[in-house]
């Protein structure tokens, strides 16, 4: 039984070790960008170990980058991506020049098609929902950035965030990684500066809310939708929510102040910028009374 227990250990150790050499060597092909020989890597690797979870991720990475095309435009109009501003004889600015990336839907899809193929035989890697979503971000394909996300937070409460990572490893500190790195999506989606986006946050964030109700970052996030859409009182109330769980939250309460400043509200603008003063910054606390003075002198 010992011999038998031995030779089986010898043997996962050896799969995990051939799949660690392969995806060693398709880093090293992905660095020099040779995509003939990451394909026959990747090939050979499968014909060995079809479900091997790196071989997954690096076929994954493998369409995601081959789908990734660079254009040159130029433009009137100043781009939102990095560009070169061009001026004419007179040095008024006469156009732009830039970069701007787009996406082989079809080639991507490739990848997106293998990763889900992972996150079904490894539902607890976290590395592979996050890598789709980040995917899915640099598309901008929005809608499916969102729904992938919310799968994604459905998921925490299954898996109690004991989420693995590359080579199946532990991920620690899974509940205040996933979180923070939710917040992160939240941040992609409100530098967009579409409002259209609104209703994505706050979708992601009423999701997590169901399953972390205590979330200040999340209430923090629907209340700013609110209050940049002009719906001054949604968002307040969403705050108050927020100040509740922690009343000395400097962020909560400055949106609040702000939130009654954009509403007209001075007096109750100033009662939570007084609240600020009471607070242990010195930063805060000067910002506060800048903000009082300024209300009054009004």
């Amino acid at each position: 039984m010992n011999k038998i227990l031995s030779i089986l250990a010898f043997s996962i150790l050896t799969n995990l070790s051939f799949g660690q050499d392969y995806k060693t060597e398709f880093d090293k092909l992905c660095q020099k960008g040779d995509t003939t020989k990451q394909i026959e890597l990747l090939t050979k690797w499968e014909s060995e170990e079809p479900k091997n979870p790196e071989l997954i991720t690096s076929y994954f990475n493998y369409y995601f980058l081959k789908s990734r095309q660079e254009f040159i435009s130029m433009s009137t109009n100043q781009p939102k991506f990095e560009n070169l501003q061009l001026q004419d004889s007179t040095g008024q600015v006469a156009g732009f020049l830039g970069s701007e990336m787009v996406y082989n839907t079809e080639i991507l899809q490739k990848g997106l098609d293998k990763i889900d193929q992972g996150i079904k035989l490894y539902p607890n890697r976290l590395d592979m929902r996050f890598g789709k979503i980040y995917a899915l971000g640099q598309a901008e394909d929005w809608e499916n950035f969102t729904n992938e996300i919310v799968r994604t937070i459905k998921y925490s409460k299954e898996n109690n965030n004991e989420w693995t990572w590359t080579f199946n490893e532990k991920r620690e500190n899974g509940k205040e990684f996933f979180l923070s790195s939710i917040q992160d999506y939240q941040l992609n989606l409100y530098e967009t500066e579409d409002d259209d986006l609104f209703k994505n946050m706050r979708t992601i964030a009423e999701e997590i809310l169901k399953i972390y109700p205590d979330h200040i970052e999340s209430l923090s996030n629907i209340s700013i939708t609110y209050l940049l859409s002009g719906e001054y009182d949604k968002g307040i109330k969403t705050l108050l929510k927020a100040e509740k769980i922690d009343p000395k939250d400097v962020i909560v309460l400055s949106n609040i102040a702000h939130g009654y400043k954009l509403k007209g509200d001075v007096e109750n603008s100033i009662k939570y910028y007084e609240k600020m003063l009471k607070l242990d910054d010195t930063r805060v606390v000067d910002f506060a009374k800048q903000q009082i003075e300024a209300l009054k002198n009004k």
